[in-house]
């Protein structure tokens, strides 16, 4: 079994920051890459940030120059630090990993539960 667990959301006032963590655990042999999404209430989920395994970086240009995606490979875990964050920026953020389990020869995507965070005044 592998398990994604996201933590950080909650409420915060524009221009605030938060700091989401995602942590990976289970039978995991390697993950390759992990990557933040959102998804706005009616609206399709789209990527934020992810990051490769080597630490190669790729935001959504909505968040370019506030976001912050970096990862400790060490403890399989991801972050995403926000800040200076827009009432835009309202949305559930899912953790993604795509990683390969232990005695597998393909990987495979992994996604978190969620994690709600609201901007508003």
């Amino acid at each position: 079994q592998v398990h994604l667990v996201e933590t950080g959301g909650g409420l915060v006032q524009p221009g605030g920051s938060l700091r989401l963590s995602c942590a990976a655990s289970g039978t995991i042999s390697s993950i390759n890459a992990m990557a933040w999404y959102r998804q706005e209430l009616w609206k399709e989920r789209e990527l934020v940030a992810s990051i490769t395994s080597g630490g190669r970086v790729n935001y959504t240009d909505s968040v370019k120059g506030r976001f912050t995606i970096s990862r400790d490979n060490a403890k399989n875990t991801v972050y995403l630090q926000m800040n200076n964050l827009k009432p835009e920026d309202t949305a559930v953020y899912y953790c993604y990993a795509d990683l390969v389990r232990v005695g597998w020869l393909t990987s495979w995507d992994y996604w978190g539960q969620g994690t709600q965070v609201t901007v508003s005044s």
